[in-house]
């Protein structure tokens, strides 16, 4: 009998990924992003064999044209670029600009910043290297060890997990005379986790389909795995057999970041099995 595949209503790039990859695949010149251009390695490949090779820091351009990834990167660092008279094409996402700018906005009035997020995440990064002294949390734990603020703000990063901004946000609460929140998460990454959480308990086992180093999938793989056996892939190759043993109903969604063409293989192999 074969499996039943059901689609999570939210899947796919989102607005700032597919903006970012619309307008990388028009630059005919060949030249360097600031990092990878999204979380999704199959298309970073795709990219580089185009002339868009990733670099980690200036001293490894080696192009005229420098084109920074979604993710953003800081003031300061655009600044240095546009010093070494590079063209610097932005590609970053609007809902993370928005965080930056209530982050420097938050600590130009005197409140402590802190951020929500995973400290070593790049949009973290240009968004932390903007401000002198922000605080950054990754779980409840660390939240408690917090000191007390006269004045503080939140900013999350846009990917996180809603339900542990929650929780942190519930904690912070207890840390500050005045606290000022800005929900930062984005439209797109909070409809996804509604959506995988909601398919996650109508089936079986859930795939998750994106880059293994794309935030917004693992945060969908952390909500799903809560609720039902799930599997976090990048591609159709890493589809087992013996994962759907004695399984009818199978969820599929995907992050953020991840290409049609790839969940369309995944969803297309899932069809053949059994």
């Amino acid at each position: 009998m074969p499996l039943k595949i059901f689609l999570s209503k939210e899947k796919g790039f989102c607005f700032g990924v597919e903006r970012a990859v619309k307008i990388v695949t028009k630059i005919k010149d060949r030249a360097n992003t600031f990092g990878q251009i999204i979380h999704n390695p199959q298309l970073v490949q795709k990219l580089e064999k185009q002339g868009k090779k990733v670099v980690n820091n200036l001293n490894e351009v080696t192009e005229k044209i420098l084109i920074i990834r979604a993710h953003g990167a800081s003031d300061k660092f655009i600044q240095k670029a546009k010093k070494r008279c590079l063209k610097i094409i932005d590609l970053t996402c609007p809902y993370v600009k928005k965080a930056q700018v209530l982050s420097a906005n938050l600590e130009k009035n005197g409140y402590r910043v802190i951020i929500i997020g995973k400290r070593n995440h790049p949009e973290i990064v240009s968004i932390a290297e903007n401000l002198n002294s922000p605080i950054i949390v990754e779980n409840l734990p660390q939240t408690k060890k917090l000191g007390f603020y006269n004045k503080a703000g939140i900013i999350s990063q846009t990917t996180f997990n809603i339900q542990e901004v929650d929780k942190i946000t519930a904690e912070i609460k207890k840390h500050a005379e005045e606290l000022k929140i800005y929900k930062t998460i984005c439209d797109a990454t909070q409809k996804r986790q509604k959506a995988a959480y909601e398919l996650a308990k109508k089936v079986d086992t859930m795939i998750i389909v994106g880059g293994k180093n794309s935030s917004n999938t693992k945060r969908l793989f952390e909500i799903c795995t809560k609720i039902v056996t799930s599997h976090h892939i990048e591609t159709k190759n890493e589809l087992k057999e013996n994962w759907f043993k004695n399984k009818k109903k199978v969820g599929v969604t995907s992050g953020a970041s991840t290409p049609k063409i790839i969940l369309n293989e995944v969803v297309k192999t899932l069809r053949k099995m059994r």
